[in-house]
């Protein structure tokens, strides 16, 4: 039984790192099927993005993910749900303007669906020093 939790909570967090890969190269094809139809994201400034608004945005240019550098990745495992929480460096340009390299607080939600772990809900918390 730990052997299966912990490849479990290591699958959840190769879900993410190849989610942020994705993101970061603007792979909206990779990155659409790493986030539930009904994900939402909660951004630093308390902007409310569903999955459409957030991919599309991506896709669109207006959200360029230059780095994008997490640390280790803490996984809280609820049967086919998951909480995962983790600092990470971000850089990013927003509507062409370039928000410097800063640190923030992720917080995910994850649930399993049709056998793969799949982002519901994300919240960024900006890190002040």
């Amino acid at each position: 039984m730990i052997n299966n939790v912990q490849t479990e909570e290591d699958r959840i967090r190769e879900s993410e790192r190849s989610r942020l890969r994705a993101l970061v190269a603007a792979d909206i094809t990779a990155a659409a099927p790493l986030h539930a139809d009904d994900f939402q994201l909660i951004t630093p400034i308390g902007v409310a993005l569903s999955r459409e608004e957030y991919l599309g945005a991506i896709a669109a240019g207006q959200i360029k993910y230059r780095a994008w550098e997490p640390n280790d990745i803490a996984v809280r495992l609820y049967g086919s749900a998951a909480v995962i929480r983790y600092r990470a460096r971000l850089e990013v340009i927003f509507n062409g303007h370039l928000v410097p390299a800063a640190d923030y607080w992720h917080t995910d939600t994850y649930e399993e669906r049709n056998s793969r772990w799949i982002v519901v809900w994300s919240q960024a918390t900006t890190i002040s020093r």
